[in-house]
């Protein structure tokens, strides 16, 4: 039976803050989804050292940020240089990825982790979280402070803050969902800068 995903952000938490929010949610494994799995500013969650501090405290690791991250080296999954998580949730790899979480998730409580703090604001929710809500699988959010938030409630919020959270005649609430990630998505989705000069090249 799949047990609750949970998703976390290291932000710049010390690594015994980090596996204190971990262990107190029973945390036993970590599902790492950044595309480049290293932090200048906050070297202990660089990927060797990340790993070390999570064998210590009883707790797995494994990389995801090739199937799961924000960044895709598929050229298709881009437009004007922006990822489309659309896209980028059709790609074998994607599916792949989603498809580890689930199996795992049957044996370990896994929490998928990334960046950011907030997690309206990291693929995680936009992108990871919706795809894995839509197979059915819960999903819990676990803030800095300790504070833990449903997917359905954290979605609730991300409409909320866009003044989606009423229908009306014309949109039903799953319509108004949709508008309210793709807004996000427009902020948060990965932009490949050298696009352009990429383009000009071959153009």
């Amino acid at each position: 039976m799949t047990s609750a995903l949970f998703t976390i952000g290291h932000s710049t938490h010390t690594i015994e803050r980090f596996v204190t929010l971990l262990t107190q949610n029973a945390v036993t494994a970590v599902a790492d989804v950044r595309s480049v799995p290293a932090s200048r500013f906050t070297p202990q969650f660089n990927r060797v050292a990340l790993t070390r501090s999570l064998k210590d405290a009883g707790i797995k690791y494994v990389f995801l940020g090739r199937e799961l991250g924000a960044r895709s080296d598929d050229p298709s999954c881009y437009i004007d240089g922006q990822v489309q998580y659309d896209r980028l949730a059709r790609t074998t790899v994607f599916g792949q990825g989603i498809k580890r979480l689930l199996t795992g998730s049957e044996s370990e409580s896994i929490a998928i982790m990334c960046a950011e703090q907030e997690p309206l604001d990291c693929h995680r929710t936009v992108l990871v979280s919706r795809v894995l809500a839509e197979q059915g699988a819960p999903v819990v959010h676990i803030h800095g402070d300790g504070a833990l938030e449903t997917h359905d409630d954290a979605m609730l919020r991300l409409r909320t803050s866009f003044g989606l959270d009423h229908e009306d005649l014309f949109h039903t609430g799953e319509e108004l969902l949709d508008q309210a990630l793709t807004r996000q998505e427009r902020r948060i989705a990965y932009v490949d800068k050298d696009w352009r000069t990429r383009e000009a090249k071959h153009g």
